[in-house]
């Protein structure tokens, strides 16, 4: 299913892309937050054509919030109306409806697949932030959205950025062209401090939906937990190091030592997974969010005929010894670079194939350390197993929920089914 090399290529098709015959691209973002507001200036300063005119996020106060600091980043390219701010679960569609050419998904990933499916149904172009989904039946979704963007002509480029980074690009084409011989392991590290928690005190008028949507990372149904939300960038590296194909299986071990506090929600701070693809190659992927420890993020790729070190000081040891010795770049713009001009040659990309791959990889990667069973990629692509709730509305009642003590549920591993 996600073996399909069509989902990333054969973009024959041209469409008009802007509104009203106009050569402005007219952008909508989705999601104002941190990455959001990134996502809209690395989008304005790629393409000087390009005008920001609806803004769209669950919350009021965020809209404000990010208004003004767009204007200040990128005042003649930020042109938002009153009536071009939307906010609440359905504030999506309103924005795609309101005359936009391209859109940045940029939300919580929970909602990814939703916003994308949404968005290529109403033919509009998208930059869609990492991660694309948060279980497979998530995935599933985005491969029908992609499969349906490449039929109409529909741009979708992915917040992968390391695909666009000129250095790593030099790396992989070498690996690629056999530098290092044949790839006989990878070591994907991503060892950090914990990622940010607003732990926000509860207010009164705030329900349990709202609490967690505003307090998103520690929530798995809305984060995918940091093996999926973060450590996706090293395993794309590893699924691009290895063509874009998926393991056999996968199997390991993870859990949370320190992050114990009953108002952090349920996510792991730790995960080890062994991925065996056919032939005998195998992925370690080793990711920890936890404060005092050794920090290290880093790509190793083990060749036949030397390794290949990635991301800082991209470069390449052995008999075909290298290193990167060319422009940097900024690979945050690069991405968008890469939508706009695509779009105006009438040949949009599509990142559909790679992006869905190297979500399921970490998905996977969850299931395997929420369970502690071995799991094949078949199982994995066809769970059933749905992180979502019953409603999208602010009175409805998340996936989890907290006991009588403030606590939530964990995964506890050989006792957590797979589903």
């Amino acid at each position: 299913m996600l073996g399909a090399a069509g989902l990333a290529g054969g973009l024959g098709l041209s469409r008009a892309v802007h509104a009203g015959g106009s050569d402005a691209l007219r952008i909508g973002l989705v999601g104002c937050g941190g990455r959001g507001n990134g996502a809209a200036v690395n989008a304005l300063h790629a393409d000087h054509g390009a005008k920001l005119v609806a803004l769209a996020d669950a919350f009021p106060d965020r809209l404000e919030n990010s208004l003004n600091q767009l204007k200040k980043a990128k005042a003649k390219q930020v042109d938002v109306a009153p009536d071009h701010c939307f906010s609440g679960f359905d504030a999506y569609q309103k924005l795609i409806r309101s005359g936009v050419d391209v859109v940045l998904l940029a939300t919580p990933p929970h909602f990814r697949p939703i916003h994308l499916a949404a968005c290529v149904a109403a033919g509009k172009h998208v930059f869609c932030e990492k991660p694309m989904a948060v279980d497979a039946p998530g995935v599933r979704t985005v491969l029908a959205a992609c499969e349906e963007a490449r039929k109409k002509g529909i741009g979708v480029v992915a917040g992968l950025c390391c695909r666009h980074d000129l250095a790593t690009r030099e790396t992989m084409k070498r690996v690629g062209d056999g530098a290092i011989g044949e790839i006989v392991s990878i070591q994907e590290t991503y060892n950090d401090s914990p990622p940010w928690f607003r732990n926000q005190a509860r207010r009164p008028q705030w329900t349990e939906m709202e609490y967690q949507v505003r307090n998103w990372y520690p929530f798995t149904w809305l984060s995918g937990d940091h093996n999926v939300e973060q450590h996706v960038h090293s395993l794309d590296k590893a699924c691009w190091a290895l063509g874009d194909r998926p393991p056999l299986k996968a199997w390991g071990m993870g859990g949370r030592q320190v992050r114990n506090e009953i108002t952090i929600g349920q996510i792991f701070d730790h995960h080890a997974v062994c991925y065996e693809y056919a032939g005998g190659v195998r992925v370690y992927s080793f990711c920890r969010r936890q404060a005092g420890c050794f920090d290290e993020i880093s790509d190793l790729i083990l060749g036949s005929k030397g390794r290949a070190h990635l991301p800082q000081r991209c470069r390449i040891e052995g008999q075909n010894a290298w290193r990167y010795r060319g422009p940097k770049g900024n690979m945050y713009d690069a991405e968008h670079v890469e939508l706009f001009q695509s779009i105006r040659k009438g040949t949009p990309r599509n990142d559909g194939a790679y992006m869905a791959l190297s979500t399921m990889l970490a998905i996977l990667g969850r299931m395997v350390t929420y369970t502690g069973q071995e799991i094949t990629w078949e199982q994995a692509i066809n769970s059933q197993e749905k992180l979502a709730p019953v409603q999208y509305s602010w009175d409805a009642a998340p996936p989890c929920l907290p006991n009588k003590n403030g606590q939530y549920p964990m995964a506890v591993p050989g006792v957590t089914r797979f589903i």
